[in-house]
């Protein structure tokens, strides 16, 4: 088995786990959409938790390459911070999907340990490049920029939700103008 049928599992298993979850993720359906046999699928991955893990992982390190890359892009410290809900965005711009980690965080109960890992990675890799950011940019003292990070963090994947919930990305728009205003993200 190449690593390209890999590669194409774990790309279908991203876009149902942003769409159901961890809960939602199922060999016989993966295998349908990647157009391979459902035992074949346990070649790379011996359990759904493996899968879950290797698409979680990739997840989270795929997002802190777009934010390095975001940082790289922007013009000052400021201009990043600014553009750091538009990652989230992004999974809504996709058929109303939504962050993967926020879906599978939702399930922590029923996730294995090493997801559990994964997803707390997620939030640890987004929390560290805020908390960078915000002190960088003079926005808090670097002893306050853990605690705006995570407020940032939440808040931003609270308005994925709430988006999502509605089928309405100009909700997220709006909840994150609302943050501005109320001084959460720099305006």
């Amino acid at each position: 088995m190449s690593s390209d049928s890999r590669e194409k599992i774990l790309f279908a298993a991203t876009k149902v786990a942003q769409a159901h979850g961890y809960n939602g993720l199922n060999f016989r359906d993966l295998a349908e959409d990647v157009g391979i046999r459902a035992a074949s699928i346990y070649y790379h991955f011996p359990s759904k938790g493996d899968l879950a893990a290797a698409v979680a992982k990739r997840y989270w390190a795929n997002a802190a390459a777009a934010l390095e890359s975001l940082l790289a892009e922007s013009a000052d410290w400021v201009s990043a911070l600014r553009r750091y809900p538009e990652t989230f965005r992004g999974a809504l711009e996709n058929e109303n999907r939504m962050c993967l980690s926020g879906f599978m965080a939702a399930e922590y109960d029923d996730l294995p340990e090493p997801v559990k890992k994964e997803v707390q990675t997620f939030a640890d890799v987004n929390v560290a490049w805020l908390s960078k950011v915000l002190t960088a940019a003079n926005v808090v003292s670097s002893e306050e920029s853990e605690g705006r990070a995570r407020a940032i963090f939440a808040a931003v994947g609270g308005a994925q939700l709430m988006a999502r919930s509605r089928s309405d990305i100009s909700l997220y728009d709006a909840v994150i103008n609302s943050y501005r205003v109320a001084g959460l993200l720099p305006a």
